[in-house]
């Protein structure tokens, strides 16, 4: 089941999506919709165009595994099945498939071919924790790749499921999920909360320029902090 909340309007969603994810995460703490140790991909799932501005999307879900041919003997490209689910979830859309090889990463499945199809289908990234491929062609498209790896091959990369929550890099990945992401990693912007992320996310940076600043000043005192992180725990800036 693809997961539901309240629909942002292009408005919304640009003003998330030119926001990077650690303000962003900062914002989400502000709510208290979940705890701090949750929501995010740890460090095993890197960003592999640190260059490119943020990615923002719905999730569609599956895994794959690519040390073994799939039983029906189809070729690594071939599940027009699983394009067609792909067109089920709200654009922009993000592909996350979890690697359940042994040995996660042994083939890559995504690569140029795989990011073209993709963008065709106004898809914007790619998330796993196996490996991708073909790394010069696919940042010259500008298509985000988050990965465990790298590989040479595809193997015998392929779909095994799709449209079932997956986990990778300990974040668990529902099917309309909205992920956010840049050269930090990835997280989840709660469906309930992500319309007034922006608004909280403003004020984050509003009071961490005063900071700044108070930093840079010749005024600076310990007492002076203080009365500033005072007042950020006034406006449940911090915790």
């Amino acid at each position: 089941m693809i997961n539901s909340g309240p629909v942002l309007s292009a408005e919304q969603f640009q003003q998330l999506q030119i926001l990077d994810t650690c303000t962003v995460s900062n914002a989400i703490e502000t709510f208290g919709v979940r705890l701090r140790n949750e929501g995010f991909a740890h460090g095993s799932i890197r960003c592999q165009f640190p260059r490119l501005s943020p990615m923002l999307g719905y999730a569609v879900t599956g895994t794959i595994r690519a040390s073994s041919a799939p039983m029906s003997g189809r070729c690594y490209y071939d599940r027009i099945d699983f394009w067609r689910h792909v067109l089920s979830v709200p654009p922009p859309r993000v592909i996350v498939l979890q690697d359940t090889d042994p040995m996660p990463g042994f083939g890559a499945i995504f690569g140029e071919i795989h990011t073209r199809i993709c963008m065709a289908l106004n898809g914007v990234g790619y998330v796993t924790n196996g490996s991708v491929r073909d790394l010069g062609a696919v940042e010259k498209t500008g298509f985000h790749l988050f990965s465990a790896s790298v590989a040479v091959s595809h193997a015998y990369a392929h779909i095994v499921e799709f449209g079932e929550p997956v986990e990778l890099g300990g974040l668990k990945v529902r099917p309309g999920d909205l992920v956010h992401g840049d050269r930090h990693g990835i997280h989840i912007i709660p469906p309930s909360i992500a319309g007034e992320v922006p608004r909280a996310a403003a004020e984050l940076v509003r009071r961490e320029k005063e900071l700044i600043e108070l930093c840079a000043s010749p005024d600076f005192t310990l007492d002076a902090l203080e009365k500033s992180f005072d007042a950020m725990k006034q406006e449940r800036l911090c915790d």
